[in-house]
């Protein structure tokens, strides 16, 4: 194994990494829990959390949070996503000690004083009109709301305004304590560090009393159609197929697959919707996965005049795709492209923290870099076109649009 794995008897898992040759260390604390585990009148706590825990604790201020990492030159950042929530620094191994208290004092000790909760709300509706303003990103929050209706994955991470304006400090630190509970919890430090800063981290942690981590609602796929108008110059177009939970063993065939068609400036829908025909700026595909599901995406924006043709070109495409399959050539330099993202992200200390928080928390186990190459290494153009014509069905399409849109229904007869 080539990290160190322990886990204290609260069951909160710690995973370091010696990374030779550089000065850097970088420390993250993976939670368990994000919008999914939010019930409906919850929606967006997770993500104010986050927020929160930047506001000031007992022994720093908010002020001081900030000025502490940069008078190290270190950075510290934090995101929520709907299955996780992620608070990590990186720092010269010289500054590893305050990194870890800093980190510490604020997951541990944030005041969720009842000023800040309303101030903060304030920020966050701004990001959320920040996010409504960009077409894309509402074409994909539009999308998952269709697609997962009924389940806490349709919830925006960000919520509402309705349920934000009835968080309260105390609210939030309820929440905080249900979730953040020591078998949900994941540390893991990659690069240069001591046996001290392991037992530091070992002290710390292992002060938390466990607790069961509260369930989660179920989801399931549901194919639909959405569609929103708006003033904007480009029709945003996201279509959806069933995609792969996030520890499928053929996920690596599933990126394999969507570099091919749609994964740069090589793929299929980038040379025949772009280069060949003109008709979009931009156009590529993306996986969305979660714990027990997820999602295989084809996104583009064209003019309203060309969108029927730009569909109908993605949609020839894909057919061609699952019935003719890919070409020894294509799924070489997928492979390879694939395998650079690796090798080369061996040169980040926060890529190895990273893999190692996704490994535990996220997939059935950490992979080592010479294991996901040889599971890069083991797909065959047959595992992609069999993965391909299971998943890229179109009686199980989905489609988000938004801009100067036609009615759904319209969109459901061109891909139907």
């Amino acid at each position: 194994m080539y990290y160190d794995k322990l886990t204290l008897p609260n069951g909160v898992r710690i995973l370091t990494e010696h990374v030779p040759g550089i000065r850097s260390a970088a420390i993250g604390v993976w939670v368990g829990a994000g919008s999914r585990q939010e019930s409906p009148g919850e929606a967006g706590t997770a993500h104010f959390i986050e927020h929160m825990t930047f506001k000031g604790t007992a022994r720093r201020t908010a002020a001081e949070l900030a000025e502490e990492m940069d008078a190290v030159g270190g950075q510290m950042n934090a995101y929520t996503t709907k299955e996780n929530t992620v608070f990590y620094a990186w720092v010269l191994d010289s500054h590893l000690t305050r990194a870890i208290d800093v980190l510490c004092d604020m997951l541990f000790c944030s005041k969720f004083d009842q000023a800040d909760v309303d101030t903060e709300r304030g920020v966050i509706l701004e990001e959320m009109g920040m996010y409504a303003d960009n077409p894309e990103d509402l074409c994909a929050e539009r999308l998952a709301a269709r697609i997962y209706r009924g389940c806490p994955l349709a919830r925006p991470i960000l919520g509402k305004k309705a349920t934000l304006d009835a968080f309260t400090g105390e609210s939030l630190r309820d929440w905080r304590d249900r979730h953040y509970v020591p078998s949900a919890l994941v540390v893991t430090l990659a690069g240069s560090f001591t046996q001290a800063h392991v037992d530091d981290l070992c002290r710390r942690f292992s002060a938390l009393e466990p607790r069961p981590l509260p369930s989660c609602k179920g989801a399931k796929y549901t194919p639909g159609f959405t569609v929103k108008r708006r003033h904007t110059e480009q029709n945003h177009l996201t279509l959806a197929f069933p995609g792969l939970p996030l520890a499928d063993q053929r996920r690596f065939t599933l990126q394999l697959l969507s570099s091919i068609l749609g994964g740069g400036m090589s793929s299929r829908l980038w040379q025949q919707v772009r280069e060949k025909s003109g008709l979009c700026y931009s156009v590529y595909t993306y996986g969305a996965g979660y714990t027990d599901l997820g999602t295989f995406c084809v996104y583009t924006a064209t003019n309203p005049a060309t969108e029927e043709q730009a569909l109908a070109t993605i949609r020839r495409e894909v057919e061609r795709f699952t019935q003719e399959g890919v070409t020894d050539a294509e799924l070489d330099r997928a492979r390879e492209q694939s395998k650079a993202n690796v090798l080369m992200g061996l040169e980040s200390t926060q890529s190895h923290m990273s893999a190692l928080g996704r490994g535990e928390l996220l997939l059935d186990r950490v992979l080592s870099p010479q294991e996901v190459i040889a599971a890069y290494d083991a797909v065959t153009p047959r595992d992609v076109q069999v993965l391909a014509q299971e998943l890229l069905d179109f009686r199980q399409v989905s489609l988000s649009a938004v801009g100067k849109v036609r009615p759904a229904q319209d969109y459901q007869a061109l891909l139907s």
